[in-house]
């Protein structure tokens, strides 16, 4: 008796086909209930179908690097972008070269997208330059005011500024008058524009005002008097053409200060990881950073020299674009990780640590070109694929109750169970990874409708093929099954993998394609197996179906089924002994 039971319990696990179907039903509630509770009820739209902003980054030159502009430099470049944006949350932003020194950046409205745009124009090589003056970001010097962020070596700040653990800065450093402003300018302007301190201990500068400057030196004195730092083309124009090694003048980002600045001590690639975070002790936002062992070296010598200098000589600047973005004092000498602290916002710190994060590129950008693009054409576009999907859908169907019958209900039932299978988790993939859908990605999931069609077609011809044999439908459908799985996964497997090597070599638009394709190959496996199977099972105990009604498309009679292979098996009677 045990080998009939290892038999029937061995069929393909199907013995018992609640259970598959049990499973794939909780899989569609959990995830349609995700759905809701989240509040993402549809996907992500591109910026084909949602809109968004187009934004063209030329390359320019730069002095003393011929030939930096090449397809590494620029590949980095749109590596470095991408991540920026990434970083701020913005979904689907496509970051792709064209041409020799162009770069295209695609951003759709949503979340974030405005800022991404600003953070997209600030392209270029960020620096960490001493300052040697600042004022007011007017023309004409005037006394400023400011508090803003500190640097730290440390995560533990103290109470007071002043303290080993925490440098307290300010980006405009107030001083006596006008005059005073001006005389500190001049000193910082003459041949020897380090300062350094005395032999008492006393920090000094080391040129007086009536030092003398030689013609660079006047003539950047010049241009830091006439710098207006009001408009943002002004700020922009500042630094524009300026070596690492130069001494330069810069704006803040806002335009309320300006400042001379000296040769760059430490350069973004130095730069290994920021992040914002909330002091606890202190309930403020802060930006961590951390270095390379390298970019550890050159900001332990820049905040070492940086440390025994008075205000404003003690501050480094990070610019980025020439454009002062932080300028916070030193109070002590920083090694491998620094902490800058002020009066962030969130958001302000998470600019911040964004900017230090990705805001190094092998080259410097200008925006050549902004334009808005309307939803309106990708609207009319996915109309007309849609209908298309919708009429191809539509013959499918027709195919399947005519030449199928009785098993198009069943085929029908899966394409249902997939596409909702399909639309929940394209809602929840737009949070959870950036997921967006375009026009390409609408295009996989039509195609992916012929996939799926194509699994319910081969196994219901090996079913039909085991009924011309002679056999009944329970046993046909147990037996087909195997076969059917083999060349349904073949065909799955190539499919699949033509997506993953299509994902993998192709940037923007054509990976919503190959991403839609992959997902739903891998959902026709999970449907064919977990819902179409179990459904035949029991679809084949139904007397509908087992007697081959002539609409369950398994009559026999119209499949020309071969007569049953009976085994004629001769009795012999015992013999009487009576008669014997």
């Amino acid at each position: 008796m045990a080998a009939p039971k290892k038999g029937r319990g061995s069929s393909g696990g199907q013995g018992r086909p609640g259970r598959a179907l049990a499973l794939i039903l909780i899989a569609m509630v959990a995830l349609t209930g995700g759905m809701f509770l989240s509040g993402n009820t549809a996907p992500r739209l591109g910026i084909d179908l949602a809109g968004g902003t187009s934004i063209t980054l030329k390359a320019q030159s730069q002095p003393g690097k011929p030939g930096a502009i090449n397809q590494t430099n620029m590949d980095t470049a749109v590596g470095i972008i991408e991540r920026r944006v990434n970083g701020l949350g913005v979904s689907e932003a496509e970051v792709q070269t064209q041409g020799r020194d162009n770069i295209i950046v695609n951003i759709p409205k949503g979340t974030n997208s405005k800022q991404a745009r600003e953070q997209v124009g600030t392209t270029a090589q960020l620096y960490f330059r001493p300052v040697l003056a600042v004022t007011e970001g007017k023309a004409t010097p005037t006394p400023t005011g400011t508090a803003s962020p500190s640097a730290a070596g440390s995560p533990k700040p103290s109470a007071s500024p002043s303290s080993k653990e925490t440098a307290s800065g300010s980006k405009a450093t107030p001083s006596a008058s006008a005059t005073t402003q001006g005389r500190a300018v001049t000193g910082a302007l003459t041949k020897d524009t380090s300062p350094s301190p005395s032999a008492s201990g006393t920090p000094q500068a080391s040129a007086s005002p009536s030092a003398s400057v030689d013609p660079a030196a006047a003539e950047l004195q010049k241009k830091f008097a006439a710098l207006d730092c009001s408009t943002k083309a002004s700020r922009a124009k500042a630094g524009a053409n300026v070596k690492p090694t130069d001494t330069t003048v810069a704006c803040s980002s806002e335009g309320d200060a300006k400042y001379v600045l000296g040769p760059a001590a430490v350069s973004g690639t130095d730069v290994d990881s920021a992040k914002a975070a909330i002091d606890q002790q202190r309930g403020m936002w802060i930006v961590q950073m951390d270095f390379t062992g390298k970019g550890s070296k050159k900001f332990q010598q820049i905040t070492s020299k940086l440390s025994t200098q008075q205000s404003p000589m003690n501050q480094f600047a990070i610019a980025l674009d020439g454009e002062v973005v932080s300028a916070p004092q030193v109070n002590e000498t920083l090694s491998g990780s620094a902490e800058i602290s002020g009066s962030f916002t969130q958001q302000s710190a998470q600019d911040l640590a964004n900017v230090l994060s990705y805001g190094a590129l092998p080259l410097s950008f200008h925006e050549d070109t902004v334009t808005t693009v309307t939803a309106a054409l990708g609207s009319e576009q996915l109309q007309a694929g849609l209908i298309a999907g919708a009429i191809g859908l539509a013959l499918v169907v027709i195919y399947l109750v005519v030449y199928y019958r009785g098993l198009s209900l069943i085929a029908l039932l899966s394409l249902t169970a997939s596409g909702i299978l399909t639309y929940t988790l394209m809602a929840l993939l737009g949070p959870a990874i950036g997921f967006a859908l375009n026009l390409p990605a609408v295009c996989g999931a039509i195609v992916a409708i012929g996939i799926t069609a194509d699994s319910f077609i081969v196994y219901f011809e090996r079913i039909r093929d085991e009924i011309r044999e002679g056999r009944t439908l329970r046993p046909a459908v147990e037996r087909a099954w195997p076969r059917a799985r083999r060349t349904i996964l073949v065909s799955d497997f190539v499919s699949f993998l033509a997506a993953a090597v299509l994902f993998v070599v192709t940037v923007g638009k054509v990976q919503g394609f190959a991403f839609t394709l992959g997902l739903t190959t891998l959902l026709d496996v999970v449907v064919v197996f977990l819902f179409t199977k179990p459904v035949m099972t029991l679809m084949a105990r139904t007397k509908f179906f087992s007697s081959g009604h002539p609409w369950s498309g398994l009559d026999p009679r119209r499949l020309g089924a071969k007569p049953p292979l009976r085994r004629s098996r001769r009795v012999n009677a015992p013999i009487d002994p009576k008669e014997a």
